[in-house]
């Protein structure tokens, strides 16, 4: 018995590295897929919003908290203006979201099948594949509840309250990434005091955890502080905007189609049954209903639950691994079989319209036609060049005092980055952050504004024209092109400057 013991610790030890490596390589497979193809069509507008953050950072914005353009800035350092090199830091996260959710089935129990199944789940989901094409506060937000849920999993384990400190930090990093983790908090403390696991409340560990989330966070709390809470405003704002506009619309449909993939169905209702008939991880599944309930009742929009799905699918994969240890090798061999490839089938299908896999022919035009986050990402540079052209035509005088008034944060940020290459003034923009940094010292004399309607212009600024027109060489009609084309030429506001910036504030 003895002389076996070493050898079966050797099989089980190179069984798991394999199994490691294989998790590995899917997250590795999808990695690569992005850096292919990242590179194609342009920044997305809500990537030119945290860019324009990262050249001014502080420990909060308007839209959100500080580690996404801190994150950014350091990427403008070493990449520049880099489509490809700046996305690099959401495909890390999401490929590292891809193998904690693998090792979360490891953790609960499950073999090679449930491991590589869960991780599968998780790459191919349409939201998580998502966050690997740009870099925004999701991204790293989602990589956040999942390496949380993956700590919860460690500490209700192996009981060590230690984990405490892990999950803390965890959630500090979120809170300093998206408010949202707030619910995420409240399905953590929820669990904790719906099943056993509330006697870590009598541990110095759980309190030393939530110690070290609020000293992470507060600086932003602080900066919050100083601004009036000034994001509950923005975020007030954004979600009656969402509610009259039918976003939040639908909200358990996405649950099914865009939270994970539709093959995925079973992994994640499986692993929510599982994690309730636990009574070890019972916690884990009141860490998905009650943040779910929190955003259909106050309605959220569909995908804000996306995060909570890998710890679903790993503990589905485990469950459902056992069910076909029961059936004959090769039935369960070609069962297993079938799943995996039906599910990487149809997250190859998702993969045509998320990822922009041409640059031109019938995959582009598929890919433009269902994805409207992919139209956003064209035609800036051309906008840009647009109004370096309305400026290089006006009369001298009025080129000596010129200014770029825009309407919103894609164009702000497009002008602010790609602007000095055309010798453009800065943007003069309203919008969330860029509202505080205020106006120009000596306000400009002559504007050329952007993103704005005829009937606004005219009321609030004087001697409008119409000056040009927003176009791309796609010809894809996106919010630019489509929705305000119009570039005028205006003089300055009908009323003095500090009362025009009171009434020019805007949140989006």
């Amino acid at each position: 018995m003895a002389s076996t013991a070493p050898q079966d610790l050797t099989q089980v030890d190179t069984r798991s590295s394999t199994d490691t490596l294989i998790v590995a390589g899917i997250a590795l497979t999808v990695a690569v897929a992005h850096l292919l193809t990242n590179g194609r069509y342009g920044f997305h507008r809500d990537e030119l919003q945290v860019l324009s953050d990262a050249r001014h950072l502080d420990w909060g914005f308007v839209a959100y908290p500080p580690f996404t353009p801190f994150v950014e800035r350091i990427g403008l350092g070493i990449f520049g203006l880099s489509l490809v090199g700046l996305r690099l830091f959401s495909v890390i996260a999401q490929a590292a979201a891809v193998v904690v959710t693998g090792l979360m089935a490891r953790e609960l129990g499950g073999g090679r099948w449930a491991q590589a199944a869960a991780a599968l789940g998780v790459a191919v989901s349409p939201l998580p594949l998502f966050e690997g094409t740009e870099f925004q506060y999701t991204t790293f937000d989602y990589l956040w509840w999942v390496l949380i849920a993956y700590f919860v999993i460690r500490l209700l384990k192996t009981e060590n309250p230690r984990w405490c400190l892990a999950i803390g930090a965890a959630v500090g990093a979120g809170l300093m990434t998206k408010y949202t983790m707030m619910f995420f908090v409240a399905g953590i403390l929820g669990g904790l005091l719906l099943t056993r696991g509330r006697r870590f409340f009598g541990s110095r560990w759980l309190w030393a955890g939530a110690a070290l989330a609020l000293l992470i966070c507060l600086p932003n709390l602080i900066w919050q502080l100083r601004h009036d809470f000034i994001s509950l405003h923005f975020l007030r704002h954004i979600h009656a905007r969402d509610v009259g506009e039918g976003r939040a619309e639908g909200f358990w449909f996405y649950q099914y189609v865009i939270c994970a993939n539709r093959l995925a169905l079973p992994l994640w209702i499986v692993g929510l049954v599982g994690f309730l008939r636990s009574p070890r991880y019972r916690m884990l599944a009141w860490m998905y209903l009650i943040p779910v309930a929190i955003f259909w009742v106050a309605k959220g929009r569909g995908y804000y639950t996306a995060a909570a799905y890998p710890m679903l699918m790993a503990m589905g994969a485990v469950v459902i691994e056992r069910w076909l240890a029961a059936l004959s090798r090769f039935w369960r061999g070609t069962v297993e079989a079938v799943y995996l490839t039906a599910l990487m089938g149809w997250g190859l299908y998702v993969s045509t319209v998320i990822l922009p896999l041409a640059s031109s022919g019938p995959l582009m035009d598929f890919a433009l036609d269902n994805n409207g986050d992919l139209r956003e990402e064209i035609g800036w540079n051309e906008l840009v060049k647009t109004v370096a052209d309305i400026r290089d035509s006006l009369p001298a005088d009025q080129r000596e005092n010129v200014g770029v008034l825009v309407g919103n944060y894609g164009e702000q940020g497009a002008i602010e980055l790609f602007g000095p290459a055309y010798h453009l003034p800065p943007p003069i923009s309203g919008t969330n952050s860029a509202w505080l940094r205020g106006y120009p010292a000596q306000p400009p004399s002559t504007l050329i504004v952007l993103g704005r309607s005829r009937e606004y212009v005219e009321k609030t600024l004087t001697s409008c024209r119409v000056a040009g027109h927003i176009t791309n060489s796609y010809g894809v009609k996106n919010e630019e092109s489509k929705d305000h084309p119009d570039v005028f030429v205006c003089g300055a506001p009908r009323m003095p400057w500090p009362e025009f910036w009171k009434q020019f504030q805007g949140f989006g």
